[in-house]
């Protein structure tokens, strides 16, 4: 069976993961906890500076550029377009996605390759400090049919929102070319500072939606459970996710409530993204949404035990067994 091939869109960053004690650095750089939160090459290198001596780990990110790694790792054909520095970070981000089995489509810009610290906390709540670098350079006239061609489902990271124009210039091409289009809303105060393009995408573009609690709250005013009904009003498919409760799915009048899959939680970075990968490669291999939400459920509940937002070949080998089972 030919599987459906997923496009994802994005920001090309690297994770400096770093494992806190408490929230004293949070609270004394002053970032908004639970969040991401954009800040400028200066902010960045003193926030780096803060951290240097806590324990810190380097891996590839980007919330949809992990969503095509676990995709890649489930056995769905994949790509991801973004822009990367021509520098060592640049690097490692293209080679690990080359190893992933992953297309590049990469754009290489002469600015240094985006990298977010992730703050971690004892019980896994994680705040994002991104500076974007070669990322920002992501433009409308980069999404050409060319890169689209042969792709049938394009994911669209909702932290490009801050570049109105490159996000519905994706858009509308990705509509033109015949594409399913899939929105993940990112962060809630993403959501608060975009509410009308946000609308405008969802309302014109976008046919399936993800959402976490508190992006679905700031985007709709509502509790879960009416949001994924408003937002399945709004689109083909909506997905409002949880946590530890797990998440709403609802497709027209059909609605299911999908449990979570574990309660070991180290780090939370990546949690959404998994549940996005799992839940959108279940779709690409045509299962039912109980079965897709499962799917990512486990995805999630893995991806939380580990810092950062990436497994071994070791974790992935248990997943694809468990696959067949749910």
């Amino acid at each position: 069976m030919a599987y459906l091939k997923i496009l994802g869109i994005g920001n090309a960053l690297v994770d400096i993961i770093t494992m806190l004690n408490d929230d004293q650095i949070i609270r004394s750089l002053q970032l908004p906890k639970g969040s991401m939160t954009l800040v400028d090459r200066s902010m960045s290198e003193r926030i780096q500076f803060a951290i240097e001596d806590e324990k810190r780990l380097l891996v590839t990110g980007g919330s949809v550029a992990n969503a095509i790694n676990g995709i890649a790792n489930l056995g769905v054909p994949c790509g991801f377009l973004g822009t990367v520095g021509r520098d060592d970070l640049g690097k490692l981000f293209e080679n690990e996605q080359i190893a992933q089995g992953i297309q590049p489509l990469l754009i290489h810009s002469e600015l240094p390759t985006g990298r977010a610290v992730g703050l971690v906390e004892p019980g896994g709540e994680r705040t994002f400090a991104t500076y974007l670098g070669a990322a920002s350079e992501l433009y409308p006239n980069d999404i050409t049919p060319e890169r689209l061609n042969g792709f049938d489902l394009f994911f669209v990271e909702g932290y490009l929102v801050y570049n109105h124009a490159l996000i519905m210039a994706a858009a509308q091409a990705a509509k033109k070319a015949g594409l399913t289009i899939a929105l993940d809303l990112a962060s809630y105060n993403v959501v608060e500072a975009n509410l009308g393009l946000l609308n405008e995408l969802v309302d014109t573009y976008v046919d399936i939606i993800f959402a976490n609690e508190e992006e679905a709250k700031s985007f709709t005013g509502m509790e879960p459970l009416e949001a994924v009904e408003n937002l399945a009003g709004r689109c083909d498919l909506a997905i409002v996710k949880v946590g530890k409760e797990g998440a709403y799915i609802q497709q027209g009048a059909f609605q299911c409530k999908i449990a979570a899959a574990g309660d070991l939680v180290v780090d939370t970075t990546g949690a959404g993204d998994f549940f996005a990968a799992g839940f959108l490669s279940g779709l690409a291999k045509g299962y039912n949404l109980e079965k897709s939400g499962k799917l990512g459920a486990l995805l999630a509940s893995r991806v939380i035990r580990v810092p950062g937002a990436k497994l071994t070949a070791e974790e992935w080998k248990e997943i694809r067994k468990i696959e067949q089972e749910l």
